[in-house]
């Protein structure tokens, strides 16, 4: 997504919230299956134009994003104004046509925005757009509340645009087997790629005869929970929808792997570290954040969100771990 190049593009344009909050939105239409593998201006204004749309100018009006039933319609004109005034931008009034072929492309054809008047002509001053009720529910759980369910509910009725676009087709299902031997079957797609590749690569060389405690598919997210286990250790609530993809135990060091697997979104960054440390402060097993991605170049992407005092694995290359700082190689931190 080319976010280390958008954060240096932003430095003198944008204030650091602003950047943030495109970051999000960025984040959210991801994770909805708009492909992102635009330059990095063309998704800076796609995600305004969202932003703009939904009435989102800070990172505290998410819960308060306004959809087509809050009787909320913007016009390409009406949106260049909107970027002109809270996001810093100078765009010509003369480019309204710029917003709805090419900003509005992608989250129209999602359905994650919808024409509020379809059969208008293009020059209608009429002719508006605003962003899809159901999406709004979506939305307005971010960033902390259940927006990954409902993106889930979502996208069980609408499908992905990345999938539509290049043509879904039957995919294998992924075959892991964990440390001690048991078998499941994931489902398609290149996150449970890399959950495989974690479990079978990451866990036998960083944690040999540990015990895998939590596994969560794209479709199954209770796919293997040993909830027993993860009680004796005084871990938060299952439930919680904050768990991470991967949970593994290595009872000689008393050591819980918390760890993430990162195609397209939710590396451990300092506000997910912070809040796992919350939830499991009761927690009586010393805790390692592990982000994992597929290459190198995956890697350098989520670079400035990573935190430090995390582990960072490559599946491309196995045997190493980059440590985000030097007290340690390996191990969990106190406080």
């Amino acid at each position: 997504m080319g976010i280390l190049a958008m954060l240096k593009k932003f430095k003198h344009s944008k204030t650091d919230k602003t950047k943030a909050l495109i970051l999000q939105a960025l984040e959210i239409l991801g994770q909805a299956g708009i492909p992102l593998n635009q330059n990095d201006r063309a998704l800076e204004k796609m995600a305004m134009v969202f932003l703009a749309v939904g009435d989102v100018n800070k990172p505290s009006d998410w819960s308060n994003i306004k959809g087509r039933s809050s009787g909320r319609s913007m016009g390409t004109r009406d949106i260049i104004g909107y970027l002109n005034e809270h996001f810093n931008e100078n765009i010509s009034m003369g480019s309204y046509d710029d917003i709805r072929r090419k900003d509005l492309l992608l989250p129209v054809a999602s359905g994650i925005i919808v024409p509020t008047n379809p059969n208008a002509a293009r020059n209608d001053p009429s002719r508006g757009y605003a962003v899809d009720d159901d999406f709004v529910q979506v939305a307005r759980q971010f960033p902390d509340g259940d927006w990954k369910d409902k993106l889930s509910e979502f996208l069980s009725v609408r499908g992905k645009l990345e999938d539509r676009l290049v043509g879904k087709r039957e995919l294998p299902h992924v075959p892991v087997t964990t440390p001690k031997g048991q078998g499941y079957t994931l489902s398609p797609g290149k996150h449970n790629i890399l959950q495989k590749s974690i479990i079978e690569e990451f866990l036998p060389r960083f944690a040999p005869g540990c015990e895998l405690l939590y596994l969560g598919d794209t479709a199954n997210k209770s796919l293997l929970i040993e909830k027993e286990r993860l009680n004796q250790l005084n871990f938060f609530e299952l439930e919680h929808g904050e768990l991470p993809d991967i949970i593994a135990y290595l009872a000689e060091k008393n050591w819980l792997f918390l760890i993430e697997a990162v195609h397209s979104a939710g590396p451990m960054s300092p506000i997910r570290v912070e809040k796992l440390k919350k939830l499991a402060s009761e927690c009586t097993a010393g805790m390692i954040f592990v982000t994992a991605f597929e290459t190198k170049n995956d890697f350098k992407k989520w670079i400035p969100q990573l935190a430090w005092e995390t582990e960072v694995w490559i599946a491309s290359d196995p045997d190493h771990l980059i440590h985000f700082d030097g007290e340690k190689f390996l191990g969990p931190y106190s406080g």
